[in-house]
């Protein structure tokens, strides 16, 4: 199976040959927050840490979207809704609400909390389980819900 950079280069190549401008922007944009985090830190990344970036990238695309859609920016929210999916394109599935819930619940038992102050035991122990997977918002609002 290609990793992320390889297919981003496929995608770079393909999209350059149909002469899809938006995916080839969309290719360019990734590519570059992958090579500037490899640059500025000295290190190859490898998929694990290519999904760190499109995770952040996914969250500042949600977070604009939220932005535009109060502005009354709907050219903008189509933009940054398409640039949105194809970064998802990038991601491991999502994980459904019911397969969250039961993770929360097995980590809610595992780190015995009985409160919110022990939300930080949970949340170290879900986050290695759902890293890219889960949505980190409705991952803090379950494990809030499970702690009262």
């Amino acid at each position: 199976m290609p990793t992320i950079k390889e297919r981003l280069s496929e995608t770079m190549k393909t999209s350059m040959k149909s002469g899809d401008k938006d995916t080839l922007g969309f290719t360019r944009n990734l590519h570059a927050a992958i090579r500037k985090k490899e640059i500025d830190d000295r290190i190859d990344l490898d998929d694990a840490g290519c999904q760190k970036i499109i995770s952040t990238l996914v969250k500042q695309r949600q977070d604009s979207i939220e932005q535009f859609k109060q502005g009354g920016r709907q050219d903008l929210v189509d933009k940054e809704t398409a640039e949105l999916k194809f970064l998802q394109s990038y991601l491991p599935e999502m994980m459904s609400e019911a397969e969250v819930r039961k993770l929360v619940d097995w980590a809610v038992t595992e780190a015995k909390a009985t409160g919110p102050k022990d939300m930080g035991a949970v949340m170290k122990l879900l986050m290695p389980k759902t890293q890219g997977r889960a949505d980190g918002k409705l991952l803090s609002q379950l494990v809030k819900e499970k702690l009262g």
